[in-house]
């Protein structure tokens, strides 16, 4: 039997990040993760400090030329409800950045970190599926499906939602589900992006492009059920003329790409997110609507949090309660995100007066003050940012009364 400090569990891009991440911060890493399909046409926008955690581990400069820059990020009100909140514009410029984050094609960011992965020395991989596992003892025991077995003194479950790891820890869920569904497509436009994502809030939920590179950009498109089935349906020029209508020819024309996907929309936290020797990354730790780009930028904070605790002493052996650990040290940021997405979402979802009222007064707020709007923005990009830059921001307001 083969013995790792750390077994990660799952090949997805949370996994094979962690990985690469724990075995860059000294630790001996099993990867236990089938090779990921070819076909993913999906994106994932990456925020400024994810970007910055990429590139500590000497990943980032492969990775840019993949990637589109998010430099200008548009909420549009298009639910054409009686109140109605005013476009907001978000820019990277005013908290001093190039750009909020990038936008990469998954297969792009797969392959640059599959290779990354396959050249690291501390990582060996194992393409079998984990056919059990066994936390009970010292150390945590993997068998796999072709009999092989393996052990570590830390798994990271990065399984996906129906992660056996967490099964098998006896650790439970929080399934909840919405109304909708997500329609995924990337499409070509005649006119330039510009670098800007704009998200249209619509009744059924969030329409939301975001750039790749060249005149190209991706779309989530969030809706009724039977609207995306029958949607998914529509000869590509048709469905282009929609997306055109619904982006307001801001792009101009618009041809979709092959490869849609529509599923449905629903969330799912776990009770703990560590204990002992075992932790949940990912989507085997939280799930939620894929609004204003918190999916994976979530899993990466998950995997600094990791990182920070199984490779600040790595000369050392694994803390037995690093598991314990880390469930503290992620609990707030995990909740906190959660329920924020969940509360935007079901806002746009309500034909309740009083929280239409609200949602279009927030955003109304956000655009009439400028500094208010950048800490907002801070936040976005990194937890506890914004709140950390108030006294700098009032310092600033206060010389400028002064002079």
């Amino acid at each position: 039997m083969k013995t790792f400090e750390v077994a990660v569990i799952g090949g997805g891009l949370a996994g094979v990040i962690a990985a690469i991440a724990l075995a860059r911060g000294g630790r001996s890493v099993a990867l236990v993760a089938p090779v990921a399909p070819k076909e993913d046409r999906r994106t994932t926008a990456l925020m400024d400090q994810s970007i910055r955690f990429l590139d500590r581990l000497a990943l980032w400069e492969k990775l840019r030329p993949a990637a589109a820059p998010l430099t200008s990020m548009r909420i549009v009100d298009g639910t054409d409800r009686l109140l109605r909140a005013p476009t907001t514009t978000f820019r990277a410029a005013d908290v001093g950045l190039d750009a909020f984050g990038y936008n990469f094609p998954n297969r792009a960011l797969i392959d640059i970190l599959e290779e990354a992965a396959a050249g690291e020395g501390n990582i060996t991989r194992f393409t079998g599926m984990a056919e059990s596992i066994d936390t009970s003892a010292e150390v945590v025991s993997i068998t796999l499906a072709g009999g092989q077995t393996l052990s570590a003194d830390f798994a990271v479950g990065a399984d996906g939602r129906g992660s056996k790891l967490r099964e098998t820890s006896g650790i439970t869920v929080r399934n909840w589900s919405y109304p909708q569904s997500a329609m995924v497509l990337n499409f070509a436009h005649s006119l330039p992006h510009q670098n800007i994502s704009t998200e249209f809030h619509t009744k059924h939920g969030p329409f939301t492009q975001v750039p790749l590179p060249g005149n190209r950009s991706s779309l989530v498109w969030v809706q009724d059920p039977a609207e995306a089935a029958s949607r998914m349906e529509l000869p590509l020029a048709e469905l282009g003329a929609l997306v055109e209508a619904r982006m307001q020819s801001m792009l101009g024309k618009v041809s979709v790409e092959e490869g849609i996907q529509v599923w449905p929309l629903s969330g799912m936290m776990a009770h703990r997110f560590g204990k002992g020797r075992i932790a949940l990354i990912g989507e085997a730790a939280h799930v939620f609507p894929p609004i204003g780009a918190q999916g994976l930028n979530l899993s990466l904070r998950d995997i600094m949090a990791l990182a920070d605790i199984l490779c600040d002493r790595a000369e050392l052996p694994v803390p037995a309660d690093a598991g314990e650990s880390f469930d503290r040290k992620r609990r707030a940021d995990i909740m906190t995100r959660t329920a924020s997405v969940d509360l935007l979402n079901r806002s746009l979802l309500s034909d309740f007066l009083p929280v239409q009222m609200l949602r279009a007064a927030g955003l109304h707020i956000l655009s009439a003050i400028p500094p208010l709007r950048n800490i907002v923005m801070r936040e976005g990009i990194e937890p506890g940012r914004g709140f950390r830059d108030i006294p700098d921001a009032l310092r600033e307001k206060l010389k400028r009364k002064k002079a």
